[in-house]
Order: C-alpha cells, then structure tokens, then sequence
C-alpha cells in the first residue's frame, strides 16, 4: 500500500561546487549527476531537516541529491520511527546483537581503528571502486568534516571496535550516513543492528524520522532498505507509505 505526502516549501539556493557526469556508483553501465552544493553557511537542525525531505544527502561539508540525465532509480527513504514495526528477524538480531555488542554514542572522529575498520569492509563487502585504500584525509573529508550537527554510533566486543556508523542530527530526524563493519562479524548482522538502535535512539529522543539514504531496487548493497516496513519514499516530489498489507 502507498499513501503520498506532498512536499510543501522550497529550497534556498544554494551555489552548485561541481557538477559533472561520471560513471554510477550503484548500477553498472549507466551515468550519474551528483551535483554538491555548498551550503553558505552551517545548516541547524531545522534546515537540515527540510533538505532531508527534499532528498538531500550529506557528504562532507556538501549536500547533494541525484539528478541523472536518464535514470530515475535512486529514491530517497526514511522511516517513520513512531510506526516502524520489526519482523521476527529483526527483532532476533536486536535480541542477539543487545546481548554481543556495546553501543557508543559520541562525535563523529577519525583515527588508525575506524580507517582499517572502513577499508576492511570495503574490501570484505566488495564495496572499493579501485584498489586504494582511503586514508585520514578521506574518511575525514567524507564523513567527519560536516555542515550540520554529525554524530557517530560504534559498536564494541569488549576493547575491539567492530562496527561504525556516522549519522547526521536534525531537530526531528537522524539521517544515516554510512555504516561499516569488521567482515568478520557479518553473523551477528551488524548493519540491521545499526539500523535498529538508530531507530530505537530516534524514539528516545524524541525525533520522527530516520533516513537511510537511496533505495535502489536494482542494486543489491541498495534494495536491502526495503525490509524495514512500514516506510516512506520520496517518488515524483512526493513521499509514498509502503507497508505489509
């Protein structure tokens, strides 16, 4: 089922910083248009929180959302947290990953554990475009360097750091960024762990929405977004309600 929700006010203009075709990140043989725009000055919640329903996303100091010359496919999703309601599975991996991991909320940092930690799941998950790993300046450039209040969520087995997720805040919202994780652990299916306690710190505090980026149904590190039910995509400018029934 689909229920629509129009989006209501307009953007402020933002200057465009680059703008250029390139090869698409997430389907092979076709062609992308990222444009990054740089905000003028730093976004507060509120701001941030209208761009994310607009479908913007964060990469460093830079927001951007698709604009591709042919292709359609990445549609922006968020979860209304007040209605989300886990399946049998999920609700499993919370049990069992409340009972393995130690969660940590802090800022958002760079350092030698989270630059192995980001390349080792790269590699283990296929992920890496070319074979250099990414260094400091990288991981601080893409997700520590920021133009709106960012955070981080880490996941501990005992003094092993073993999973990393960046989030943005808005004053209703989080907006997940990334998450990596040690390839080693995939059985305790740390990123729909991540997905969970996100959810579940949205509700302790109070905020409405969780993003998870783009879903994309033809890409399979994209169309996973899918399983969390009931949630909302943004199609045609307007968001759409998908659930089980």
């Amino acid at each position: 089922m689909a229920r629509r929700y129009p989006l209501q006010s307009a953007l402020p203009h933002e200057p465009v910083v680059y703008d250029a075709p390139e090869v698409c990140p997430y389907l092979p043989g076709r062609t992308s248009r990222l444009p990054l725009r740089l905000p003028l000055t730093r976004l507060t919640p509120a701001q941030f929180d209208q761009r994310l329903a607009h479908g913007d996303r964060r990469s460093g100091e830079f927001i951007y959302r698709p604009s591709c010359p042919t292709c359609s496919a990445c549609q922006s999703l968020r979860i209304e947290v007040a209605h989300f309601q886990p399946n049998a599975t999920q609700r499993r991996t919370l049990r069992r990953g409340d009972r393995v991991f130690e969660t940590r909320i802090g800022p958002a940092v760079v350092d030698d554990a989270r630059i192995r930690l980001f390349n080792a799941h790269r590699h283990g998950r296929e992920l890496a475009r070319n074979d250099r790993d990414l260094d400091h300046h990288g991981y601080s450039a893409f997700l520590v360097e920021s133009c709106c209040d960012t955070l981080e969520f880490s996941y501990w087995i005992g003094n092993r750091l073993v999973a990393v997720a960046v989030s943005d805040r808005g004053a209703e919202s989080l907006s997940a960024v990334y998450c990596c994780f040690e390839p080693a652990e995939s059985r305790h299916s740390p990123g729909v762990y991540n997905v969970l306690k996100q959810v579940e710190t949205c509700k302790a505090w109070g905020l409405r929405y969780l993003y998870l980026g783009f879903y994309i149904a033809d890409s399979e590190h994209m169309s996973y977004k899918a399983q969390y039910l009931p949630h909302e995509r943004l199609i045609d400018g307007e968001w759409r309600v998908f659930s089980r029934e």
